[in-house]
């Protein structure tokens, strides 16, 4: 079994390239201990999946995060990552979820992608979901965005707790654009008779054998991907400190101590007196 790996290859006579991801135990970590309903937890996975693919397109050391807002059951659902394919996610449910479509689960909806790179200035694009799946409205976003002729397809089974996603892109290398999308559109076609379980089951290399084993294909070295909370005690303690030395001294009056909960990891962390006396007597 495949397991959370990011795959990036060209074609060496085409202007085309592509990406395969397939994802298992970062999933896993993302939704375990949260109960999401079903249809919330697939939308994690299809969600994680075109986040990694979509950082894999960043040309710089940075974050993105792939962010779905609506006016449905499903306030939000958000996967933040970065250059090293570092995931976390998590959604909003609130209310009865009434099916599994994008529709049902989100009502009227947009798509936020926020990118930070660490050096330069931080981007935002905002496309409405298109049609009723994440991979339409991520190809109108590059359509839009990027001007990029791009298709992807995104996969996730909770009963195996496994996600994945493919990438096409066309590669703007040459000056004759007619033979360009000719040959995006060759590939891109090949890539539509990939399956879920082929996905889920088989390695990177066998798969791109089945889909171009006519063509030249040219992989890199892959990615781990993995789940990263980020939380600490420290970032935890810097957050105490902007309410200030009154506003601590009172919540630990009245509760005896002040609990901080990760909405990510769920892991919780508990300041007595003892652990805040710095910020309680900083001199």
């Amino acid at each position: 079994m495949p397991t959370d790996v990011l795959n990036r290859y060209l074609f060496d006579d085409l202007h085309a390239r592509g990406e395969l991801v397939q994802l298992d135990q970062s999933f896993k970590q993302i939704i375990e201990n949260h109960n999401y309903p079903q249809p919330v937890s697939k939308l994690l996975g299809e969600l994680m999946a075109a986040t990694s693919l979509l950082t894999a397109t960043l040309k710089f050391e940075g974050e993105i995060a792939v962010q779905i807002q609506g006016d449905g059951p499903v306030k939000y659902a958000v996967i933040n990552g970065n250059h090293q394919q570092q995931m976390r996610g998590i959604a909003k449910v609130d209310g009865t979820i009434e099916g599994d479509s994008l529709q049902q689960m989100l009502g009227k909806a947009n798509m936020v992608i926020t990118v930070i790179p660490n050096k330069g200035e931080r981007y935002q694009g905002i496309v409405a979901l298109q049609g009723d799946s994440l991979a339409e409205s991520l190809e109108h976003y590059f359509a839009t965005s990027e001007q990029l002729a791009t298709k992807i397809w995104l996969y996730a089974d909770t009963d195996t707790v496994t996600a994945g996603g493919a990438f096409v892109q066309v590669l703007p290398d040459s000056e004759d654009k007619n033979q360009q999308m000719q040959d995006f559109e060759h590939i891109s076609q090949l890539t539509a008779t990939l399956k879920a379980e082929e996905v889920f089951s088989l390695p990177a290399e066998e798969i791109l054998y089945r889909l171009y084993h006519e063509e030249t294909v040219r992989m890199f070295e892959p990615q781990q991907v993995s789940f990263v909370c980020g939380c600490s005690e420290d970032k935890c303690l810097t957050a105490i400190a902007n309410i200030g030395r009154d506003g601590i001294e009172e919540h630990l009056q009245e509760h005896g101590e002040i609990n901080i909960n990760c909405d990510f990891c769920l892991r919780e962390y508990r300041f007595d007196r003892e652990k805040l006396k710095q910020l309680l007597n900083p001199n």
